[in-house]
């Protein structure tokens, strides 16, 4: 009979299965002196923790290692490059076998006249907060226009003499990650100027289920354009052909697109990724922690930026029992990081066996556990807390207590009916049980 660990949370005894699981997890709770806080700590949540902990019942997420990406098959779309005037939409994310794709597509002799560069630059690795400023590339000579900031949209002499718009990002399968917003804008501003894009589709990292609150429309920004969830389980590919099959770009003329499709690709894995989609999301465990953290940047908690481990964690200088700890530090990619130098108490992830555990789904008992954690003179929620869910009834159900089945009840209807209609736009099979 394993041992049974009892802690003693105000005034209530919360029994946990095991001592050796919740080392694990690294929640050392309550050893610092109690701060009250907005409401007792819930049981369901812990409970949630431990389960995803033990992994009880979840199939292990396999590692596709297989896959081959649109940008590698170059024999399928150089011979539709050559003779034009062609601009990339990339950054670092973008490259063959560690070389930049601009690189790569120099050297086979296509001519490549202009390069835009989404959030976080070209070939640098900035900060997600940091204005982007037009430049000319130093290794090329090529000019590079920055699609971040208040040109979120290449304007009409932006694009003018070219004939082609090749796409390539590393993408994290999650709305409120820009590269597809991004990516909606370059296609409407090709659509008026007639312009062809091109996709070199890339996996989905988190494409292996559904989940999350599908965006309503006063909740649009550029964090979400589109009526879709958190996680929604397409490629870039597939997304763009949904965006215009569903009529929900601002176009007059119908897009002109072609989308090169991956090789090997099996929705019901994930990928290992050869380069970092952002400066911040350093490696798979933090890709699949994010569509579960992401979102709690639009509350009062650090998640870690300035430390070795942004989005392995959350913190913040008053969470309540907490015994991990962190303390953000300026660098070159945060250069002002939440609590600078400030020590941040809170929950590390890290020790979290991702791959063998995943439960398909957000894993809501994070933000609802840091939420009952933080003391109730700390606001939690900020301005684009609800740019971030996508909806305005996320932040009031936390606030009133709702458990995480009442959560998910309130976006399972739009979210069934968003999974059928995505159906008819993918390049690739389905995940099962989808």
């Amino acid at each position: 009979m394993p041992q049974i660990a009892i802690f003693t949370i105000g005034l209530d005894i919360v029994s946990l299965t095991s001592v050796d699981s919740v080392s694990r997890l690294d929640i050392k709770l309550w050893s610092r002196q109690f701060i009250p806080i907005k409401s007792t700590f819930l049981l369901f949540v812990f409970s949630n923790l431990l389960n995803l902990s033990l992994g009880q019942n979840i199939k292990p997420l396999e590692i596709n290692t297989q896959v081959i990406t649109g940008a590698e098959q170059t024999e399928r779309y150089i011979p539709l490059l050559k003779n034009k005037k062609v601009a990339l939409l990339t950054n670092t994310s973008g490259k063959i076998k560690h070389a930049y794709l601009l690189d790569t597509l120099l050297r086979l002799r296509v001519n490549v006249v202009k390069v835009f560069g989404p959030e976080h630059g070209f070939r640098s690795s900035s900060d997600a907060s940091r204005t982007i400023l037009d430049e000319v590339d130093s290794i090329t000579g090529i000019p590079v226009v920055s699609l971040y900031g208040k040109n979120k949209k290449p304007k009409p002499e932006q694009l003018a003499g070219i004939e082609l718009v090749v796409y390539d990002l590393q993408d994290v399968g999650v709305r409120y990650y820009t590269y597809i917003s991004t990516l909606s804008y370059m296609i409407e501003a090709c659509a008026e100027l007639r312009i062809p894009v091109l996709i070199l589709d890339r996996p989905n990292p988190n494409g292996f289920y559904i989940d999350g609150p599908v965006l309503e429309s006063d909740c649009n920004s550029f964090l979400g354009r589109f009526p879709i969830p958190v996680v929604y389980g397409m490629t870039c590919g597939e997304l763009a052909q949904m965006m215009i099959g569903e009529h929900w770009l601002s176009v007059r003329e119908t897009p002109s697109l072609t989308v090169i499709p991956l090789k090997g690709y099996n929705r019901n894995k994930t990928c290992r990724l050869e380069t970092a989609p952002s400066p911040n999301l350093k490696d798979l465990k933090s890709v699949l922690f994010y569509p579960s953290l992401g979102w709690m940047e639009g509350t009062c908690l650090s998640l870690g930026r300035g430390t070795p481990g942004p989005f392995k964690q959350f913190g913040h200088p008053e969470y309540a029992g907490a015994i991990h700890s962190f303390i953000p530090v300026p660098n070159a990619i945060n250069t002002h990081p939440r609590y600078a130098f400030k020590t941040c108490y809170g929950i590390s992830l890290d020790t979290l066996q991702w791959l063998k555990h995943h439960p398909r789904k957000i894993e809501l008992s994070w933000i609802l556990q840091a939420y009952n954690s933080i003391p109730s003179q700390v606001p939690f929620f900020e301005s684009s807390f609800d740019a971030h869910s996508g909806t305005k009834q996320l932040q009031l159900l936390i606030k009133n207590g709702a458990s995480e089945a009442q959560i998910r009840s309130g976006w399972k209807k739009n979210l069934d009916l968003f999974k059928k209609r995505r159906q008819r736009y993918l390049l690739y099979p389905d995940f099962k049980n989808s």
